[in-house]
């Protein structure tokens, strides 16, 4: 069902409808509907509520209470990013009252033509980017059509004063008391997203299927009782994390269709290792009880991080672009640089449409493992598998891949076989003679023997309950979570090596955390094996080597391989064909021997990454020097006074007479607090 704009509905209520005033801005698609053009006054609201920090991306399912909310919040969106806005449209019905609305960028349509002897210079640029929304049936207004795009240079954070911005009051912030159910009400309009495809919202408390036991084909899957435990679930990761963001579709009858949630953290982890994303749908795959799908990050350590969670009632496109949406509005619409994902065609193709720039690839250990399942029934089965595995890993050009598959085919007689096109159309896609120019940070097993885990291995099975998943996501969290602080800790206090084998070795024991060190030095130790490194030609400034190198083939068997390794001397460039540095992050032992030869103790800084250092900075990691706070972080300020004070409300509701103290108390450490803001600074 998706994004039920209610357009059907439209024609049925015309008759009541007029408006007073039409005038379309350049060639708006809406100028056979009535509407109002001008920039609206707004002054009155806007300036008693101050200034959203940081806001999402308007995207298509967000609601707000007010056709003044969608403005203030627009109106915010565009000032961090850099450009202002204006009201384009707005339709009335006879009543007088606004049913729809169209806000675009400040450069949208073009000024009329002036008869003036000097007329002003044309400042619009016919600039597409906008919003639509509309009153919906709850008497919410629903977003029901974005541009993101401009046609024009916007600086984001440049701190440009547009007209629009008048109405926000400069260096203000909303404050987020919560006064009264209404405040409370605007705070989750603006901090969450609630998604609902007929305008209903909430999630229904009876604790069974929503009160109807048709399950639709576009519904979770939910025993008695599941409901209210996604409702509790989301309620109390919000308490205790005031950044937790959640995201709920409904179907056409208002059941939980699908979700997505993620934390502060995890939002933060991305801001830091946002290149690379793996989207795990093996829960859907293998038909999990809980249709969950993660959102998979690598940390400076190499080891794996959440970056959100899913849960989808059907592996539809529609579903996965729902999803993907969410994840990309949550992360303030960064998209990451590459995306790993199984071999599955509606994924993919919700992955080309919500993230067209970024490279797709998809598991080549997975791909494998369906070797058995897709060609088990053929004669020579065993054969085909070894031939196939030889074909992908051991070819490291795509001419020769090609070669190789097609007499791999036709020996076999599998050229026509339905799975096996399949793959070969989508090679670009899995095989490594064609993902080298693409870093992938370790995150794509691509030796033989490698597999692709799961994050939540060892807390979800496909018979672990909904209830049970639940109870185990915080302890897959914290173990997670654990692991990091403890690798930072070992990290930090080990010293670099004492009898390092060479430079590069010392070097990068200096830098780099230990885990990634000892990945590292595999591939020093691999230079004992490059047993020969010598100069084939010379191309201009470019010199091109071959390292021939012992590998072990088909259990402990050896073999030599020549890798070709291009070597610029003026710049310190080095690249190898077998493509180790885009696939893991750090040189192979091809290109260090080449560098060796030619004289280099350090690699060269472009193969330094920040994203492995140990003393890399991350916003989400406390200062423990400070009991756990770090006091400089506003934000760590925040969350933490957030979760304290917390726990003194949950204390001060049980009694009249709690509530008396607790409000008593706090209304002292009011008093304090203005004391200690308004005293002088100390000299």
């Amino acid at each position: 069902m998706g994004f039920l704009c209610k357009d059907s509905l439209r024609h049925g209520r015309e008759m009541e409808e007029e408006c007073l005033n039409t005038e379309s801005v350049g060639n708006d698609d809406d100028a056979d509907e009535c509407g109002i053009e001008g920039d609206c006054a707004m002054t009155e609201y806007v300036n008693q509520t101050g200034v959203i920090e940081n806001p999402l991306p308007p995207s298509v399912g967000m609601e707000f209470e007010s056709y003044e909310d969608v403005y203030y919040f627009y109106n915010c969106y565009a000032k961090q990013q850099g450009f202002g806005i204006r009201v384009s449209n707005t339709w009335y019905r006879k009543s007088k009252e606004r049913y729809r609305g169209k806000l675009s960028c400040s450069s949208a349509g073009f000024k009329k033509k002036s008869e003036a002897n000097r007329p002003r210079p044309e400042t619009r640029t016919g600039c597409p980017a906008m919003v639509k929304f509309r009153l919906m049936e709850n008497k919410r207004w629903k977003i029901i059509e974005v541009e993101l795009e401009h046609n024009h240079l916007i600086t984001p954070g440049s701190g440009k004063f547009y007209k629009s911005h008048k109405i926000i009051g400069p260096g203000t912030k909303r404050t987020l008391q919560l006064d009264g159910p209404e405040e409370v009400q605007k705070i989750k309009l603006f901090r969450t997203v609630i998604v609902d495809a007929e305008g209903n919202g909430g999630v229904d408390n009876d604790g069974g299927q929503f009160g109807n036991d048709v399950l639709l084909p576009s519904q979770l899957k939910l025993k008695e009782g599941d409901a209210q435990a996604v409702q509790n679930f989301f309620f109390r990761l919000q308490l205790m994390d005031p950044n937790f963001f959640y995201v709920v579709e409904l179907n056409e009858k208002g059941y939980m269709r699908n979700l997505f949630w993620t934390d502060a953290r995890s939002r933060a982890a991305y801001g830091c290792f946002c290149d690379v994303i793996a989207i795990d749908t093996m829960c859907l795959t293998y038909k999990f009880e809980v249709p969950l799908v993660a959102f998979i990050g690598v940390n400076h350590h190499g080891q794996p991080i959440l970056l959100g969670c899913g849960m989808l009632a059907d592996e539809t496109t529609e579903s996965y672009t729902w999803l993907l949406r969410a994840w990309l509005t949550c992360m303030l619409g960064r998209p990451p640089q590459a995306i790993i994902t199984d071999h599955h065609k509606t994924l993919q193709t919700a992955v080309a449409d919500v993230f067209p720039r970024a490279s797709h690839c998809f598991y080549l250990s997975r791909i494998v493992q369906r070797i058995p399942e897709t060609l088990g029934e053929l004669f020579d089965f065993e054969a085909i598998k070894v031939s196939l595995s030889k074909v992908v890993y051991c070819f490291l050009r795509p001419e020769e891949f090609e070669a190789a598959w097609e007499e791999m085919t036709q020996h076999h007689g599998i050229r026509d076989h339905k799975w096996i096109q399949t793959l070969y159309e989508d090679r670009k896609r899995w095989v490594p003679a064609y993902l080298k120019e693409t870093f992938l940070a370790g995150m794509l097993p691509l030796q033989q023997n490698e597999t692709a885990a799961s994050f939540f291995e060892g807390y979800l099975d496909r018979h672990t309950s909904l209830k049970e998943f639940m109870d185990n996501y915080d302890q897959a969290l914290h173990a997670s979570r654990q692991r990091e602080s403890l690798a930072d800790m070992d990290s930090r206090n080990s010293s670099f090596m004492l009898k390092p084998r060479c430079f590069f070795e010392l070097q990068l024991s200096k830098l780099y955390t230990n885990e990634i060190q000892r990945r590292f030095e595999r591939e020093v130790e691999g230079m004992y094996s490059c047993f020969s490194t010598r100069q084939a030609y010379v191309d201009g400034q470019v010199m091109t080597y071959l390292v021939k190198e012992e590998v072990e083939v088909e259990g402990s068997k050896r073999e030599t391989r020549d890798f070709e390794v291009m070597y610029n001397a003026s710049e310190m460039d080095v690249l190898c064909v077998c493509g180790l540095f885009n696939f893991s992050g750090f040189l192979c032992r091809h290109a260090l021997s080449v560098l060796n030869q030619n004289g280099l103790e350090e690699i060269p800084p472009q193969y330094i990454l920040t994203r492995w250092r140990k003393d890399m900075k991350r916003s989400y990691v406390l200062d423990h020097s400070c009991r756990g706070i770090d006091i400089n972080n506003p934000i760590h300020r925040y969350d933490h006074l957030y979760k304290c004070i917390v726990r003194v409300v949950e204390e001060g509701r049980k009694s009249q007479d709690c509530s008396k103290a607790t409000q008593q108390a706090l209304a002292d450490m009011l008093s304090k607090l203005h004391l200690v803001e308004h005293r002088p600074p100390a000299m």
